[in-house]
């Protein structure tokens, strides 16, 4: 640790004054007060040192000392990260409550990761081989879904001079040495990482696969990509966090990291009692076995809201840089403006549109821009998708954290309180809401799902368009006065809400929909709508269609037919289909 570099002047909430040295730097790490509350420098000036604080103020004085440690606020890379649950700054929830119980204690020491746990690691480098930065040297079995890989830290290149045998090691002991020229420098198998820069790769690649997420108007409406970013906005009770639990239950990314910014306690609460329980559905494995929690509840100190997503985002670049598909969910990245905006005013900043900082743009763009499907530095591709919550109170999709973060997304799932009052979840408006991938995914689509699947996707999405400006006539005059052929649209767009839209989460069929049932299902609907404008165009009273119950039967699919063999049920109803509709057509001409 650095020697004393200067002393408190003033504190305003979690901002606090600095005097008595010009030698900080932006963005340094520092001790503050007699407790050495972890605070990172975010202004200096000619005379004074302005510092946010990550930990509660209260009770700190003027002219307790504040200590540098000379390098910006980092967080610590290594075995243990996965199934763990940290506070916003990377300190494990579990060793702080064995050590000051329910609530943080201010200035508590605690190790980021467990330095003293055996990890039994195996070589995969020999002496003499080259390497240079994210090179896998070494490996060891994190949890039994995960494989840690060891990595040589990025900037750091030469030949292997020693190197470990296999065995069991703690993070801190050295397990290689690389020799540069003269230089010689230790590798462990951990490594630090300023949260607040991005890790280096080699090269950003397009976006061509999608994140299957088994929700059907994501996956077959607004689709999300790998590497891509995309936002959740709604106002209260909407169901983003839901929505969000959903994503991470079920999307087929390799690691999940989930951040509650500034949540409410009793939604983190309800996350970590879900998570502990859920079997990942894929390797019948708990899912904890492939996530991080990082819980940032509303009631902790406001300025590590901001630390949280940065620290979300380094953890999940740095198992992309292994070679995994990570995503991020962050949970609410209104709640991080929020605490952006409270530090501002605290600094006497110029307010921009509704008190929000002029930088907030910039922030929102550094955060999301760390989405990407990249090559990494070893060769292996990776990616890290972003999903970000956002609250506009009153649910006002314009003011300034919804605007801005709209011109940093490709993908927008806006949630509706007309839908979710009325229990149709997901409550994703399907008029307001858009996807920018669909281009680039068509491809994937075409190959792995059916070579037609977007064109039915936009198909029904004009079906869907068309039901809305028919909405408007019929509240103005009813349905009667409308011609057949309108009915049709209005029955079939009825059958694509209830029956495909809407999805049940505690339903063992329907929580999960894969790709090939979600292209059937839409096939079925097409087949209806096919068949409903022949009775049209032939004069058939739609009674007849509706006394039928065939819309009925199409929309319970998602409940009669499993996920499994698939194929005999979905021939068995469009035959059904058929048989229905040549009787009505028949009994019309006869």
């Amino acid at each position: 640790m650095a020697d004393t570099k200067g002393r408190i002047f003033g504190i305003n909430g979690p901002v606090v004054t600095v005097k008595g040295s010009d030698s900080f730097e932006m963005q340094e790490m520092v001790y503050v007060g007699n407790e050495e509350l972890i605070g990172e420098v975010i202004g200096v000036t000619r005379d004074t040192t302005i510092v946010q604080v990550y930990e509660e103020t209260t009770g700190l004085r003027k002219g307790e000392s504040v200590v540098g440690t000379g390098g910006p606020l980092s967080i610590t890379l290594a075995p243990g990260i996965i199934s763990n649950i940290f506070d916003g700054i990377e300190r494990p929830l579990k060793d702080i409550r064995n050590l000051s119980g329910a609530f943080i204690e201010r200035g508590l020491k605690v190790s980021n990761l467990d330095e003293d746990k055996i990890w039994d690691v195996t070589v995969k480098a020999k002496e003499g081989d080259y390497v240079t930065g994210g090179e896998i040297i070494a490996v060891t079995q994190e949890t039994n879904l995960i494989e840690h890989r060891i990595m040589v830290p990025p900037g750091v290149s030469g030949t292997i001079d020693w190197i470990a045998p296999d065995g069991g090691y703690k993070i801190s002991d050295v397990i290689a040495k690389v020799k540069s020229g003269e230089e010689v420098t230790d590798v462990t198998i951990k490594q630090k990482w300023p949260i607040k820069t991005a890790r280096p790769y080699n090269e950003r690649q397009s976006i061509s696969k999608p994140l299957v997420t088994g929700q059907r108007v994501i996956d077959a409406m607004f689709p999300l990509a790998k590497g891509g970013a995309a936002a959740i906005p709604g106002g209260f009770g909407t169901g983003k966090t839901m929505t969000q639990h959903q994503l991470a239950k079920w999307c087929d990314a390799d690691i999940i990291v989930y951040i509650g910014c500034g949540e409410r306690g009793n939604e983190m609460t309800q996350v970590l009692d879900e998570f502990s329980e859920l079997i990942d559905p894929k390797s019948q494995r708990p899912l904890l076995d492939r996530t991080v929690l990082i819980a940032n509840t509303s009631n902790m100190p406001v300025a590590a809201r901001e630390a949280s997503i940065y620290t979300g985002v380094t953890l999940a670049e740095y198992y992309r840089d292994m070679g995994y598909d990570v995503a991020l969910m962050a949970d609410s990245t209104s709640r991080w403006a929020e605490a952006l905006r409270e530090i501002s005013g605290r600094l006497e900043e110029m307010p921009a549109e509704e008190g929000f900082p002029a930088y907030l743009a910039s922030r929102l763009s550094a955060f999301y821009e760390r989405a990407g499907y990249v090559t990494n530095l070893n060769g292996s591709e990776g990616s890290v998708s972003i999903i970000g919550a956002v609250s506009p109170q009153g649910g006002d999709f314009s003011e300034p954290v919804t605007q801005n973060t709209k011109r940093f997304i490709r993908c927008f799932w806006a949630l509706d309180k007309s839908l979710a009052y009325a229990r149709h979840y997901p409550a994703i408006q399907w008029l307001t809401s858009y996807s920018e991938y669909l281009s680039e995914l068509d491809d994937w689509y075409k190959m792995n799902v059916a070579h037609n699947f977007m064109e039915k996707r936009n198909r029904i999405m004009a079906i869907l368009q068309e039901e809305s400006s028919l909405m408007e006539i019929v509240k103005l005059i009813g349905a009667d006065v409308l011609p057949d052929s309108q009915k049709a649209t209005l029955e079939v767009a009825r059958t694509i809400r209830t029956g495909f839209l809407q999805q049940n989460a505690f339903h063992k069929d329907d929580t999960y929909v894969p790709l090939e049932k979600q292209n059937r299902m839409m096939d079925v609907i097409l087949l209806f709508d096919k068949r409903i404008r022949q009775c049209v165009d032939k004069g058939i009273v739609l009674s007849k269609v509706s006394e039928s119950g065939i819309a009925d039967d199409i929309i319970r699919i998602k409940y009669t037919i499993g996920n499994e063999n698939i194929d005999a049920p979905f021939k068995e109803l469009e035959e059904k289909i058929n048989r229905t509709f040549d009787k009505i057509i028949y009994e019309r001409v006869e």
